[in-house]
């Protein structure tokens, strides 16, 4: 039986230890002291110290699209509906510096995560700005000429 609480530690230790180290120069010895628990019992829950960032990341974009999902219902207008997104993720992110900084900074230099992770979510991510992108075209608010999933990595 997995031990969600203990799990949760886990999770939340690595941001701090990855947000406080950076990801590459961190161990997942910092990551069960910080945690409070025994080196192995990482291992009973991720199978390496890539495995908790990539966990870190699909936790994060589950709570940060839910969010976003509460937020845009209802929302109509396309520069509102960026707008709120925008605030939305801001607000997110503003409840924790450490959990701000590794999905900014120590996510994006990691290349084996970006090829190796499951990007549906962060697709989902992108997708969410892009519909609101093609929407304010489609009513002329937005540049025409733009590429919406090219804004939404741009905006990102």
């Amino acid at each position: 039986m997995v031990d969600t609480g203990k799990r949760r530690r886990i999770l939340d230790a690595a941001v701090k230890v990855f947000a406080q180290y950076g990801f590459y120069n961190s161990r997942v010895s910092h990551v069960a002291k910080e945690a409070g628990v025994a080196d192995g019992t990482i291992y009973l829950y991720f199978k390496n110290k890539e495995d908790l960032l990539i966990q870190v990341f699909l936790d994060t974009m589950d709570l940060i699209l839910a969010g976003q999902d509460v937020a845009l219902a209802g929302v109509v207008d396309p520069i509102e509906r960026l707008q709120t997104f925008t605030r939305t993720h801001f607000e997110f992110v503003a409840q924790s510096a450490a959990l701000a900084e590794v999905i900014t900074v120590e996510l994006r230099q990691s290349s084996k995560f970006m090829r190796a992770t499951d990007m549906k979510p962060f697709g989902r991510y992108l997708g969410i700005i892009a519909r609101i992108i093609m929407d304010g075209q489609e009513h002329g608010v937005f540049a025409a000429d733009i590429n919406p999933r090219r804004a939404a990595r741009a905006y990102f």
